[in-house]
């Protein structure tokens, strides 16, 4: 290459390492920028003055990235949702909004005992969520408030917990939605729309062996029911499978006595399901599985309900009363 040519690529090149340097020092500063949360209703105002333009107004654990601070004042770069929300607080389509909100419940992870202070706020408004009058939109603050603990507070002795009961609350907003449809009662549950598990798997990966996880894998189960047995004994066979697995593979899950009485359950049910479909032959194994799950409720000792619910189910057994549809003898 000619020598003509040298100040022109000297000059490039300390524009590269100009660039470079620039981008190194906005990456530093983005890394280091003060993340957190609001847990109130926020107004984004166009300048630190209630009396200047509003922005926007930030919901409940919304996510806020401080820029700036003055007296009274926090500069953010709020995080607001602008479509349907998805599974994944993270992965909704949002769009961000700049300005200046009051320094009033804003939580951040350097606040003090913040992860505390969050999990309050989203426990008080899981709670108003429950109320027949409640605040609304309380479920949904709930959601995003406890996965702000686990997002700002990945350490905390609380974020599992909260990653858990985030994730939760919104399968049982899905649960519900799903169960409302048509599609629901389809014998196969191949044959309808599951339950996003997304948020359940995050629990999974992020505190795995833990009884968050526990509690999450026996949520999941739901994907893998029928909406209606329809009377007959394939889809309690294979359930009462489902969960003598589950509780196999999570011995010490909080939901293991649960999954045992539901194996029992369902093999009690199996045995009048088995006398209308005319095999009196598999009744006997079905009475055996249905006594054995059960009489293993009440070794585990988990509650006093689970231990009577058990009894309940193996005097039914005994005593050939059945335990699905409605004979009357």
């Amino acid at each position: 290459m000619s020598s003509r040519n040298a100040p022109a690529r000297t000059r490039q090149l300390h524009g590269l390492t100009l660039c470079l340097l620039l981008c190194g020092l906005f990456a530093g500063t983005a890394l280091a920028a003060e993340r957190g949360t609001v847990i109130r209703k926020a107004v984004i105002y166009v300048a630190p003055d209630v009396t200047s333009a509003r922005l926007a107004t930030a919901d409940r654990g919304r996510e806020a990235v401080v820029l700036e601070r003055t007296p009274g004042w926090v500069h953010v770069i709020a995080t607001l949702m602008d479509a349907a929300y998805s599974p994944d607080p993270e992965a909704s389509r949002t769009r961000n909004v700049t300005g200046w909100i009051l320094d009033k419940g804003y939580v951040s992870e350097q606040s003090a005992k913040g992860d505390e202070i969050l999990f309050g706020e989203a426990a008080d408004s899981e709670d108003e969520a429950s109320r027949s009058h409640g605040r609304k939109g309380a479920a949904a603050d709930a959601r995003r408030l406890y996965y702000r603990v686990f997002d700002l507070f990945p350490k905390s002795p609380l974020a599992g917990e909260a990653l858990y009961r985030s994730a939760d609350i919104q399968w049982q907003l899905d649960k519900e939605d799903m169960q409302s449809r048509a599609s629901y009662k389809a014998a196969s549950p191949g044959d309808r729309q599951p339950i996003d598990e997304q948020a359940m798997h995050l629990v999974h990966k992020k505190f795995p062996g833990t009884k968050w996880a526990d509690l999450a894998a026996f949520e999941m189960l739901d994907n893998k029911l029928c909406g209606d047995w329809a009377g007959a004994s394939k889809c309690p066979e294979k359930e009462a499978e489902i969960y003598e697995k589950y509780a196999a593979e999570h011995p010490a899950s909080p939901k293991a006595a649960e999954a045992l009485y539901n194996a029992a359950y369902r093999w009690a049910a199996i045995v009048t399901i088995y006398s209308g479909e005319g095999e009196s032959k598999k009744i006997p194994e079905a009475q055996k599985r249905a006594v054995a799950m059960a009489q293993r409720v009440i070794e585990k000792n988990a509650s006093p309900e689970w231990n009577a619910r058990a009894q309940r189910v193996i005097y039914m057994v005994e005593k050939n009363i059945p335990a699905y549809g409605t004979t009357v003898e």
